[in-house]
């Protein structure tokens, strides 16, 4: 069945095969049956074979269906005019078994590359909907092309639907929607990153808040890069403020590289800022009635 099938295919294909056929190129060897069907119709042409795993050892293979691979690699390696190979230690198994294999490994001149000199790494953690100023993201993406942002929580597509620049955030590739995290994982992730942010809008509801992410962002040693928000001032320590996407964009990159050197004096702080010392005078109120712990 497989012969029938191979060689009708190899017709079809060949019916369609403008001028003369030189070379045929299998990257598996459950493609030589077809391969073999193509050459006895077309003789003049020869076989190259790249060889990129041990196919004949695949997990998805069963012991039946590895011994028909080893077969089948076995002939296809035997009638290659030119076997390649992506690995040393692939050359080495063709030299063992007599054949002499082509060295080609791989490349990957699409796979995206950025300059870790200069790369910025920053983190945001919690509400990704209404709240956050996405013309302001857009702007620091587009004038910082070396910026990754970790984005953890949900995205909240029902209360941003309207907002073009909330779109474009969204396919953005310098923005990795990393989604919701439990704190063990947000606070790995936090570590990887040179600077955290607070990219909420400037107004009323926003503008007298503290947002908690600062503290925890600072206890990884991470500082806090907001708009200019008056409520953030609280923990002056922690944050950076801008006063637009040109002042924020400079704060990111004035934090680049520091995810290998974690400010642990402002960690040391964050850490300090414990449930105790914050509550004390809600702890001393309670005293004054009477009540005590």
């Amino acid at each position: 069945m497989a012969s029938r099938l191979a060689r009708t295919t190899a017709r079809r294909l060949l019916r369609h095969l403008p001028g003369d056929l030189r070379a045929l190129v299998i990257f598996h060897p459950v493609q030589w049956p077809l391969a073999r069907q193509i050459l006895a119709a077309r003789p003049q042409a020869e076989l190259w074979y790249g060889r990129w795993d041990r196919y004949e050892m695949a997990y998805d293979a069963g012991p039946k269906l590895r011994d028909r691979l080893a077969a089948l690699h076995e002939e296809a390696a035997s009638r290659a005019a030119l076997t390649f190979v992506a690995s040393d230690e692939l050359a080495r198994l063709e030299r063992a078994a007599g054949r002499t294999p082509t060295l080609v490994a791989l490349a990957a001149d699409s796979f995206p590359t950025h300059d870790p000199g200069t790369s910025v790494v920053a983190v945001s953690l919690g509400h990704l909907g209404r709240r956050c100023d996405w013309a302001l993201l857009r702007a620091v993406c587009e004038q910082v092309p070396e910026l990754t942002l970790l984005a953890i929580g949900a995205f909240h597509e029902d209360e941003v639907a309207d907002e073009p620049d909330a779109a474009w955030c969204r396919a953005a590739p310098q923005i990795v929607w990393l989604g919701a995290r439990d704190d063990e994982e947000a606070a790995r992730l936090i570590g990887c990153a040179d600077v955290g942010i607070v990219p909420f809008k400037v107004e009323p509801f926003n503008d007298a808040g503290l947002p908690y992410r600062i503290l925890k962002y600072a206890r990884q040693g991470v500082r806090t890069v907001t708009p200019e928000l008056a409520g953030v001032h609280t923990w002056e320590t922690a944050v950076t403020t801008a006063a637009d996407a040109t002042a924020f964009a400079a704060a990111l990159r004035a934090h680049a590289g520091r995810r290998a050197t974690p400010d642990l004096a402002l960690r040391d702080w964050a850490l300090a800022q414990t449930a105790e010392r914050q509550n004390g005078p809600l702890w001393e109120r309670l005293a004054d009635l009477g009540i005590t712990p």
